[in-house]
Order: C-alpha cells, then structure tokens, then sequence
C-alpha cells in the first residue's frame, strides 16, 4: 500500500511539472502563437500513464530528462533558407538552434531511419531475406540499393543497402521480411513513433516516397534519430562510409555490390567545422521533400548533438544551412 502511495505521489509531481512547463512555453497567456504546435493533451494520450504493475514505465520514458526542449520558436541567426532547421543537444537541455521545429514535413528518406529502428528491435540480422516484388519500385529518380526479386540477402546486409545507397527496394523487402507487407510494417512504424512520443508523424510506407498521408517535424525527427542512437548497430552501419554485399542473386549466381555513404561531410565533399566530427546520419530528397539531412555530431570533448535541415532548395543550400547551424556548437 505504501509503495502505491508513494508511485502516485511521483505521478502527481511529474503530471503538474509537465503541465507548468507547457504552460510557460506558451507564453503564459490565454492563446498560444507557437507555430503547429503539440497539444499538451495529444502528448497525454499517446502514452500510458502507468502500466498494469503500476509503474511509471512509458510515460516516465516519454519525457526524459535526457530528450531536449523546444520552444518553437524561429531564431533569427543564423539565416538558413531550408524551411526548418535545429540542433538538438543529445544528452537533454534546451535546443541549440531551432527553425520551424513543429511544421509537418514530407521526410523523404530520412523515414529510413524510422525503418532501420523497427529491423534492429525485431529483426535477426543474420537471417536470410529472400527478395519479394515489393521491392520493384518505379518512380523515377527512385533512390535504390539494386537488389531484384529472388535475390537472397540477410537483413543485416539489407541495412546497410538501406542506409548508405538509401534503398527503397530495401526498404520494402525489410518491411515484407518483418511483418509480412509494406502495409503491416507501416503500422508498426506509427506504433513505434507514437511510443517515442512523435506525435507530428504519420508515416504510409517503409522508404519515404511522397505521399499526403506521409509526414514528420523536425523535432520527431530528433526524437526517431536519438531513439535510433540507443542502438549500437545503427551507429555501426550510419557510420560506415562503404560497404560490400556478397549475395545470392535471383540466377542463383553470386553477386557484389558496394555502397558508400552520401553524406558530404563524411565522403569528403564538404569540410566539416574545426572541433567537430561527424558520425552519421541520413539525407532524403524528392521533389516534394526538398533536400533534407539529419545527422549527428561530437566535439572533441565528446558531447554530441544532432542537427537537422529539411526542405532546402538545392543539395549545396542544404549544406550550407547544416554547416551555419552546427557552428553554433563549437562557438
């Protein structure tokens, strides 16, 4: 009985510090002007305030000390041209940079991330995929990883042909491998983005091809990369600036790929800041989404952070806002 008591006490003070933090945020007054912004009692229903043992389990977890806090509110330096921006400090505290965090925003392939998530957690990686025709994939300009029906890979093999050539097939013949359909395994991924509290998401399929019903914010885009983090693989494989694929193709032939990394600051095609070092992360780009790009950063001391641009003009724009915003790191 006592220990009931006291789970409720802790319930009690955690409920009123949310709600006094909501409500300074807002700026105290009657109407919020906080852009698209969360509704406290969304946040509330995504998560279960106590589990059936009667801990603080999920919701405790949504709201870490460790997840960083924006205002959304757009700051005027530096300028960036991408329609929103931030860096958000990894281990907790207060956003460093932060533009339009709230809006909804086609992700493009950063929805791959998402996708890598739910293969870490309920995937085997040394499984062997065998390569279905949901992977055929026709949309021009469709990014893909070049693994046919019949091919046979494992799924750790397939991650990596989703996050470095940022494979729509693979995409697809993951999502098909795990819960039997790209449809299933979209639930799932809005499962997932509810538990992790990106309550702006809604995702409608595996690779993050354009679709009205597909979309994300910045800021749940931090909140699906810091989830992603807490996987060592993830961090392994966005690492990796190539990769070779030995596998069975759909003939029955032994077949090898190689794909390497597309981020700039890690293929050396743009300088990262002094003092900083990159360690990873995922771009997207269609026409819809613009050029998009989150990634992750350490400064020699080893703190880390990560930085996100979404719907830049054009692929250097879309550096030169990422470099403006993660100098304000080191300064």
């Amino acid at each position: 009985m006592a220990g009931n008591v006291q789970i409720r006490k802790k319930y009690m003070r955690l409920v009123c510090f949310l709600t006094a933090a909501v409500w300074l945020l807002s700026g105290c007054k009657g109407k919020s002007a906080l852009p698209d912004e969360y509704a406290f009692e969304e946040r509330m229903a995504a998560f279960p305030s106590m589990e059936p043992s009667g801990e603080e389990k999920m919701f405790a977890e949504a709201f870490a000390a460790e997840l960083c806090v924006a205002a959304g509110e757009s700051q005027a330096q530096p300028e960036v041209t991408g329609e929103a921006a931030a860096v958000f400090d990894l281990s907790g505290g207060t956003a460093v940079f932060e533009k339009n965090v709230f809006a909804r925003m086609n992700p493009a392939s950063t929805t791959k991330i998402m996708t890598a998530i739910l293969t870490l957690k309920y995937g085997r990686l040394d499984d062997v995929v065998r390569v279905t025709d949901a992977a055929v994939i026709d949309e021009p300009g469709s990014s893909m990883a070049g693994v046919k029906p019949g091919d046979e890979l494992t799924l750790e093999q397939l991650l990596y042909g989703l996050m470095l050539p940022s494979g729509n097939d693979a995409a697809n013949a993951i999502a098909v491998h795990l819960a039997g359909s790209v449809e299933n395994f979209t639930e799932w991924m809005n499962a997932e983005a509810r538990r992790i509290g990106a309550t702006g998401t809604h995702f409608a399929n595996a690779n993050g091809l354009t679709d009205p019903d597909h979309y994300t914010t910045a800021y749940d885009l931090y909140l699906i990369f810091h989830e992603a983090l807490k996987y060592e693989k993830f961090r392994e494989v966005i690492g990796a600036k190539g990769f070779t694929a030995e596998y069975t193709g759909a003939d029955g032939e032994q077949t090898s790929t190689v794909w390497t990394v597309g981020n700039y600051y890690m293929n050396g095609k743009r300088d990262t800041p002094e003092g900083l070092t990159v360690f990873g992360g995922k771009s997207g780009t269609t026409q819809a989404a613009g050029y998009c790009l989150i990634m992750g950063s350490r400064t020699e001391d080893g703190q880390e952070y990560a930085s996100v641009v979404m719907k830049a003009t054009s692929r250097d724009a879309l550096y030169e806002d990422m470099t403006k915003i993660i100098c304000k790191i080191v300064k």
